[in-house]
């Protein structure tokens, strides 16, 4: 992976601040995870990433973890809208050095969304979890 996806990473992780990085813990997983707005991405970097930037383009990231060290996982995960419109996301899984992230790209207008993700590691159990966040199109 490039100089811009390694950055990239660390964009994602400076953005967990702001953009609702959240954690859910299972047994020995941690799976971090925020949702964000991909303008909030130069466009150098999000083009080296495969993401497409848009006023209403929103971009999901999952990290798993174990003990610390970054775990590969099967990521699955439904967005609903308002309406009650259920998208099913594709996830892309990055590597960059140790680190290993999943990231999906879905749209949006005005509106609280609903997650609901599912991860499993290793063979390990199912873990299921939801989340809900509202967004706001880039003017």
């Amino acid at each position: 992976m490039s100089r811009p996806a390694l950055f990239l990473l660390a964009l994602c992780l400076s953005l967990s601040a702001t953009a609702a990085e959240r954690l859910q813990k299972f047994a020995d997983l941690d799976v971090h995870y925020s949702a964000f707005n991909s303008g909030f991405l130069q466009p150098e970097i999000a083009s080296a990433a495969g993401i497409v930037r848009g006023k209403s383009q929103g971009v999901l990231n999952i990290a798993v973890l174990k003990a610390g060290k970054a775990q590969p996982a099967t990521v699955k995960a439904q967005v609903r809208n308002t309406l009650g419109q259920i998208r099913t996301l594709s996830f892309r899984e990055v590597r960059e050095g140790e680190a290993i992230y999943y990231l999906s790209q879905f749209p949006f207008d005005q509106e609280t969304l609903h997650f609901k993700i599912d991860v499993q590691s290793g063979g390990g159990p199912l873990n299921s979890f939801e989340f809900d966040q509202q967004f706001f199109p880039d003017e």
